[in-house]
């Protein structure tokens, strides 16, 4: 541990009581977890098997897994859990499906599976936007712990009555589907662990547990991990509450101090020394930060110097400020001062790309946008997916439902619609339904000709799956069916249609893999599954500019950052601010400022043409709030001089750009 400073290892080293870690921004929070897992382990304090660490991406555990496997021998490592809450959520599901009303070889819903299980219980021709709302009300009623009775009981109006009623009916769905969805990861297993028999056998196997993010943990989290540790409190929490940005999604900074109420004993340790950004970019953020209350008070700092002045720069429009913006990359680039990947542009809301984009491609400058589609919502991949789990499991009905007319077989929506009806009434899963003759006789000719060549299909295949394995008869699966061929048939454009099939042979060889670690198709499952999450990345560490959202920021760093649209209505959000929730806006900003490592350039513009209106914009409150001795503000404070370094590099791009 010779590279920790006294804070780190006084985290690493801490096993008596309940430990709370301030890891302030680029303070080495997940140098301190992997060091303490492999000193527990070294130190023979707790075996591997022994130790949880849980984090909230699929990426971080990743990163964590990897940076544990250098500093631990295989072998001494053998049994060591390191997942989401997600993925641990899942383990102790499977070790109780009766527990919770399901049998083994459940499945899990993704959002869209989910999505169209919500829309089947809403009014034919439901919107998008009411689909979402029901989606995330049902969200909060598991977050909170609430069964769909109690929620029904509660209910205050008709509007109230009926989203319980939603609710009711979405469970007793999953349940007879064998399935759960992503809250239910979360929310069931934190009620299971509420049985005294399964606690203990968790207790048991999991002594010490340690927790990346902790102030984006929601209720139902809190709860688990409580049932989890126990009163003893046998855990590390590493998390920052000025870094709490999702409370749209639950998150709840609160359960920061939550802790500190419920373990009287904790102890707490701050990291302070940051090791990404230069001072004045720290100060900036520090005086910002300060001025959300806080439970726990803090202040980074660094040995990195002052660098430069963070640059506020005003600008006419959007228009203006995006051609700034394009300006100020290519003279970094051309005067050797950055590569494309070590610059980023961040913005509060996605629209504000479009005009960034457009610039970045006139100026040839390579981008990628973060944060964006995911490749798991690709068609192509969510019918792959389909296909597989219904490969692995007939009575999968969502999974059924999704792929049993696609490539195009006959079997339409009202033959679709007789076959859930027939379902329900004789209590069995779709596939089992459409191997009744006496139903197949009912339908129409071409459609009962669909249902029974389909259902063919996956009894055949499903034999094939036993003999051959999932790889082969995965593949084998789709080329008898000609999806890919349908798939390309589907585009005008060829090229399209050719990356829609690299796709699908990308993901086939990704279950081939996955099929060689997993001792069974259920397993091989869960984790496809649970592997479709929103922090897919394909493009990290490539060569190009970033362009994302603050939120999608989180987490990464760069030499060079630009924070566009800094405006009242913006940043802060106009909707934060007629709600009074300017908190979580002001700790966006925060996060904004710490991506930056060496220079960080703030913009806003005068006005900006938002739903096709152009509209007068004022700075926003949180550029006041940074000291003006770090600030180079010309439009507030007056011009600075230009240093002698920043004119060398405009002279070298100038000369660039002239010689292209």
């Amino acid at each position: 541990m010779s590279g920790l400073n006294d804070q780190q290892r006084a985290a690493v080293t801490h096993l008596d009581t309940p430990l709370l870690v301030l890891a302030g921004a680029g303070s080495g929070k997940t140098r301190v977890i992997t060091e303490k897992i492999a000193w527990m382990i070294d130190r023979d304090h707790y075996g591997a098997s022994e130790i949880a660490a849980i984090t909230f991406t699929n990426k971080a555990a990743k990163e964590m897994r990897q940076r544990v496997g250098q500093r631990i021998k295989r072998k001494r490592a053998e049994g060591l859990t390191i997942c989401t809450f997600h993925s641990l959520g899942w383990q102790i599901l499977r070790a109780d499906p009766e527990a919770c009303e399901r049998r083994k070889g459940m499945s899990i819903l993704d959002q869209h599976a989910a999505g169209d299980l919500v829309r089947e219980l809403l009014p034919s021709g439901a919107k998008n936007d009411l689909v979402y709302a029901v989606m995330n009300g049902i969200s909060r009623y598991k977050d909170a712990g609430l069964e769909p009775g109690h929620a029904l009981a509660q209910a205050r109006d008709d509007n109230d009555a009926r989203a319980a009623e939603i609710y009711r009916d979405y469970q007793q769905r999953l349940v007879s589907l064998n399935a759960v969805d992503f809250d239910d990861l979360i929310a069931l297993p934190a009620k299971l662990l509420e049985d005294p028999v399964i606690r203990t056998r968790w207790r048991r196997r999991l002594k010490y547990l340690l927790v990346d993010e902790y102030q984006d943990t929601s209720a139902a989290q809190y709860r688990l991990l409580r049932q989890l540790v126990g009163d003893v409190g046998a855990m590390t929490a590493v998390g920052d509450d000025d870094q709490s940005i999702y409370g749209w999604r639950g998150a709840r900074p609160e359960n920061l101090s939550g802790l500190k109420a419920d373990y009287p004993n904790l102890r707490v340790v701050k990291l302070e020394q940051n090791y990404r950004s230069a001072g004045k970019i720290l100060e900036a953020a520090n005086a910002v930060i300060a001025c959300n209350p806080h439970e726990f008070e803090k202040k980074l700092w660094s040995q990195h110097g002052p660098g430069e002045d963070i640059r506020v720069v005003e600008y006419a429009d959007d228009t203006d400020e995006s051609e700034g913006i394009a300006r100020d990359i290519l003279t970094l680039f051309h005067g050797g001062r950055a590569r494309w990947g070590e610059m980023a542009v961040l913005y509060r809301s996605n629209f504000q790309a479009r005009a960034i984009e457009l610039q970045l491609r006139e100026n040839g400058i390579p981008y990628v946008v973060s944060g964006g589609p995911s490749w798991f919502d690709a068609r192509e991949i969510r019918d792959g997916l389909a296909y597989l789990r219904v490969l692995a499991n007939p009575d999968d009905n969502p999974a059924f439902m999704r792929v049993i007319n696609t490539p195009r077989r006959g079997f339409g929506s009202t033959a679709m619609a007789r076959l859930a009806t027939y379902a329900d009434a004789v209590g069995k899963s779709l596939f089992e339904a459409g191997l009744d003759e006496l139903f197949q006789n009912e339908l129409p000719q071409p459609a009962a000709r669909a249902l029974r060549g389909f259902t063919n299909v996956l009894i055949d295949f499903s034999d094939r799956l036993e003999r051959n394995g999932i790889g082969e008869a995965y593949r084998e699966l789709l080329d008898h069916i000609g999806y890919i061929d349908w798939l390309i048939e589907q585009d005008d454009d060829p090229k399209k249609g050719e990356r829609r099939k690299r796709n699908l042979d990308d993901l086939a060889g990704w279950i081939e893999r996955l099929g060689e670690d997993c001792d069974s198709t259920e397993e091989l499952i869960a984790r496809v599954s649970l592997a479709a999450g929103p922090d897919d990345d394909r493009n990290e560490g490539a060569d190009l500019v970033r362009l994302m959202t603050l939120h999608a920021a989180k987490g990464l760093e760069f030499k060079h950052v630009w924070l566009a649209g800094c405006e009242e209505g913006l940043l802060p959000h106009q909707r934060s601010i007629d709600d009074d929730q300017i908190e979580e806006e002001r700790r966006l900003m925060y996060v904004g400022i710490t991506r930056a490592e060496r220079a960080l350039t703030i913009s806003y513009c005068q006005r900006r043409k938002r739903g096709g209106e152009m509209m007068s914009c004022e700075p926003s409150r949180f550029l006041d709030e940074m000291p003006e001795t770090v600030v180079d503000w010309p439009s507030r404070h007056g011009a600075k001089e230009t240093s002698s370094e920043d004119a060398k590099a405009n002279i070298a791009a100038l000369k660039a750009l002239l010689e292209g």
